[in-house]
C-alpha cells in the first residue's frame, strides 16, 4: 500500500535538531522523504514522506524515538497549538490505497508506538474511535499545557497508552484523513487581531467556506524584512470543495475591506498537482498549455512564494523515485 504522511513536530528553531528528526525519519529504505518545513515562530516543522506503508510507519517510529530524546515538551513554547514533540501524524491514502486501508494503519501504528515509548495516542480523523476526537483541534484542546492536568480525566484519556503524558514528549495525534493543504496567507500589517477576525469569518465553523480551518498568528521573519507580520493560517480539507483560488480571494477581499493588502501566500508541504491546475484554470491559463506554464500562472495568482513546480506532490514523488 502507497501511502503518504505528514508528521509535524514540535521543532521548528533549532536546525540541528530538525536535520537529526529528519535523516531518522529518512533512514528506513524505502522512504522518499518529499518535503520539509520549519517555522521559528510557530516553533513546528512539517515533514512529508511517501512510500509503502510498512517503510513509513518504520520511518515514523524512529521519528518519534528521535524527538523523545530531543524534544522537552516542559521547555516547548511557539504559536502553533501543539500536544506532544511529535504532535500529528496522519496517514494519507496514494494510488490505489482507501482511507480504509489508512484507518487500520493508523490505529496499528498509534498502538505501537503507545506500547514502545509509553506515550499517549489519540486517535483522530478517519481514525477516531470517538466522535468527540474527530476534529483536531478538539483532541488539542488548552494545548500540552491543559492536556497534563486533565488526562487522567474520563474524556481525555487516551486511546492507546498512558493516562499520563510523558514526561518529555507529551502525547501524539495519529489519524488518518484525505490529502489536505496546510496554506497561509500573510497580510501586509502587524495587526494581528485582523488576521484572528478574517479567519473566523473565513473557516466552516464560522460559517465561512467549508472544507477549511482557520486561525490567525504573528509570525516574525526578520530575515525577510518583516519584523512582524499577521498571518491567516489555513488548513484546506478537501481541495475540491474550497479552492485555494477561493480561499485566496476571500482573505484578500476581507484584507482589502480593511485596508490591508494579502501580502503573499506560503505551502506548509505540498499539494496535490490537481489543485494547482484548478487555480491555473481559474486564472483562465489555457488548459493545453504545458503544466510548467500553468504551475507558473497558479503560483502568481495566489502570490505563492518561494514557488516551484515541485511543489506538486507527483511531480515530487516521481522525481523522488527517479533520483
Amino acid at each position: 500500500m502507497l501511502v503518504e504522511s505528514v508528521p509535524n513536530v514540535s521543532e521548528g528553531r533549532r536546525l540541528d535538531v530538525v536535520d537529526r528528526l529528519a535523516a531518522a525519519l529518512a533512514s528506513v529504505p524505502g522512504v522518499h522523504f518529499l518535503d520539509r518545513t520549519s517555522d521559528p515562530s510557530h516553533n513546528r516543522s512539517v515533514f512529508t514522506v511517501a512510500g509503502e506503508h510498512e517503510a513509513v510507519a518504520a520511518g515514523l517510529e524512529r521519528l518519534v524515538a528521535a524527538s523523545i530524546d530531543e524534544i522537552d515538551m516542559e521547555q516547548q513554547s511557539g504559536e502553533h497549538p501543539r500536544i506532544g514533540a511529535v504532535d500529528v501524524v496522519p496517514f494519507v491514502p496514494l494510488a490505489d490505497t482507501t482511507i480504509a486501508d489508512c484507518v487500520g494503519l493508523a490505529r496499528a501504528f498509534g498502538e505501537r508506538v503507545a506500547a514502545r515509548f509509553d506515550l499517549p495516542v489519540y486517535l483522530y480523523a478517519e481514525a477516531a474511535t470517538r466522535p468527540d476526537r474527530v476534529k483536531l483541534a478538539d483532541v488539542r484542546r488548552g494545548q500540552y499545557e491543559a492536556l497534563r492536568t486533565e488526562i487522567a480525566t474520563p474524556d481525555r484519556q487516551p486511546d492507546f497508552g498512558p493516562a499520563h503524558t510523558h514526561p518529555r514528549a507529551g502525547a501524539v495525534a495519529v489519524g488518518a484523513r484525505p490529502f489536505l493543504i496546510a496554506w497561509n496567507i500573510n497580510l501586509d500589517t502587524d495587526d494581528v487581531e485582523l488576521a484572528k477576525r478574517i479567519a473566523r469569518r473565513v473557516r466552516e465553523s464560522g460559517g465561512g467556506l467549508p472544507k477549511l480551518q482557520g486561525n490567525g498568528f504573528r509570525v516574525e521573519e526578520p530575515e525577510r524584512g518583516h519584523p512582524v507580520r499577521a498571518q491567516v493560517s489555513m488548513n484546506l480539507l478537501d481541495f475540491r470543495v474550497t479552492s485555494l483560488w477561493r480561499a485566496w480571494e476571500d482573505v484578500a477581499q476581507m484584507a482589502a475591506a480593511e485596508g490591508v493588502e494579502a501580502a503573499e501566500s506560503e505551502l506548509i508541504g505540498l499539494a496535490p498537482l490537481a489543485a494547482f491546475l484548478d487555480v491555473a484554470d481559474h486564472a483562465g491559463t489555457p488548459t493545453g498549455a504545458p503544466n510548467a506554464e500553468r504551475l507558473a500562472a497558479a503560483a502568481a495568482a495566489i502570490k505563492l512564494r518561494d514557488f516551484s513546480p515541485l511543489m506538486a506532490l507527483e511531480l515530487r514523488l516521481d522525481a523522488a523515485r527517479a533520483g
